[in-house]
């Protein structure tokens, strides 16, 4: 074993113990909800952003609050209106005077977007004009106003919250401002018994404080790791060929071509194999798997496949789709 092997072991097990002790202090406010705290990692890991949808009540922003509390970093919190608009996210310019010699100068006052970690809270509740400013943020981790480009700082993730089911007073999100979210999350109902120690829980005492557990840097170096994770060339091919099968016209795929009516682009697949890179990091392997993919393809495509409207009066979802291509592309196996 060589003597950068034996550091990243060490690295690895160093970030393994790190997001445990996260997990722990996030369930001090969150009952189950694993496979989405688990997904939440992921997107950090990768250094990406999330969209998380579910119906009102299942703690999705006190779950990104509790997770931006146990992380030292900056959070903001931007709630999403109609009447919001791109400079109350970006900033805006300010007239001020200069006391020393009398005149006076334009300065920019820097909006909520210049923090680490970025609450989008109810997205779709603004215009896409307003969705929009998001979208530099999002892909350069920068802002421009005015002519000036003003850098980010690093990590900076945006975790944004929707509502699936309220259809007044909502904008549905553009696919390019969709497709900038490393990952779509699905947060759903609890279990019985996770419903009854959440009753318990917030109807009793206040419970434990939330406690910091790990820096920023932490999180870039874990990003750094993540990208050295091995895939094996015939799991970089199943990537491939899944993301290609999703595009109706171009598909062998008759499902497919029936009920698509655009597929994923190519950055589905990076997305797909950074996440399943980061899975397989946060469980504790050098090397992704294909059980990484599968579990990755879900989040990674549902928001990057557009049914046609055939599909939507029948029913049938991105989610259908993919479990299709899933059970029929494998590891040298043509569809």
């Amino acid at each position: 074993m060589n003597a950068n092997l034996q550091v990243t072991e060490k690295s690895v097990t160093e970030l393994i113990d790190r997001l445990k002790g996260l997990k722990k202090e996030i369930s001090k406010a969150i009952v189950g909800q694993e496979e989405v705290i688990d997904q939440l990692l992921i997107t950090f890991l990768a250094g990406g952003h999330a969209l998380l949808e579910g119906v009102p009540g299942l703690a999705k922003t006190l779950m990104i609050r509790s997770l931006a509390e146990a992380i030292d970093l900056r959070f903001r919190r931007i709630q999403f209106t109609p009447d919001l608009m791109p400079s109350d996210i970006i900033g805006t310019e300010i007239l001020e005077e200069d006391h020393t010699t009398g005149k006076r100068i334009f300065k920019f006052n820097k909006g909520p977007i210049f923090a680490n970690i970025i609450l989008a809270d109810e997205i779709n509740r603004t215009s896409p004009k307003t969705q929009s400013a998001l979208l530099e943020a999002m892909q350069e981790f920068e802002v421009t106003y005015a002519g000036t480009t003003y850098p980010l700082e690093r990590p900076f993730f945006i975790l944004a919250t929707q509502n699936p089911i309220e259809q007044s007073g909502t904008f549905p999100l553009p696919e390019a401002q969709l497709d900038r979210f490393l990952l779509y999350i699905k947060v759903g109902y609890p279990t019985a018994e996770e419903e009854r120690q959440i009753l318990e829980n917030t109807t009793g005492r206040k419970g434990d404080e939330i406690k910091r557990v790990i820096e920023g840097s932490k999180i870039l170096e874990a990003q750094k790791l993540v990208r050295e994770v091995h895939i094996n060339n015939d799991l970089m091919d199943l990537v491939s060929r899944l993301v290609r099968a999703t595009r109706a016209g171009s598909s062998e795929n008759k499902f497919v071509n029936e009920w698509v009516r655009w597929g994923a682009g190519p950055r589905a697949g990076q997305a797909m194999i950074l996440t399943a890179k980061a899975r397989a990091l946060l469980h504790g392997n050098f090397a992704v798997t294909q059980d990484d993919i599968h579990h990755v393809a879900y989040p990674v495509l549902r928001h990057r496949i557009l049914m046609n409207f055939k599909a939507e009066a029948e029913g049938v979802t991105p989610h259908d789709v993919t479990r299709h291509l899933l059970d029929i592309i494998r590891i040298g196996k043509s569809i």
